[in-house]
């Protein structure tokens, strides 16, 4: 029996939460340009993740986090963006936020961890 991933996990639902973020931008808010960045990088986090685990060695599971954990720090922009410029409103901004950070933190932490073993 396969051990839940929990980082998959977060990445998956933050990528649903992404995609419903931006079928809003796009339909109500007619935010096209940002609203592609936005989809690009944040459904790009947990397609890395899933690519990872199937790394071809160490350093190539490492390379996988490495740049996952950079299309979040990407998308952690485009969203304070799109707040800073009123197309999503603060307490939106401040839940979908909450989970961006963290799943920054957690893969701070797998990279760092993958890196000293």
């Amino acid at each position: 029996m396969k051990e839940k991933n929990v980082l998959q996990d977060k990445s998956y639902r933050f990528a649903i939460r992404i995609v419903r973020l931006v079928q809003f931008l796009q339909n109500e808010k007619k935010e096209y340009v940002i609203s592609k960045q936005l989809l690009r990088s944040g459904t790009a986090i947990g397609a890395l993740i899933r690519e990872a685990e199937f790394g071809q060695s160490k350093a190539d599971f490492i390379s996988k986090m490495s740049i996952s954990l950079k299309e979040t720090n990407e998308t952690e922009y485009w969203l304070n963006l799109l707040k800073d410029t009123e197309f999503i409103d603060p307490k939106s901004f401040e839940s979908i936020q909450a989970d961006c950070g963290e799943l920054l933190r957690m893969l701070i932490s797998t990279v760092k961890t993958s890196k000293n073993l």
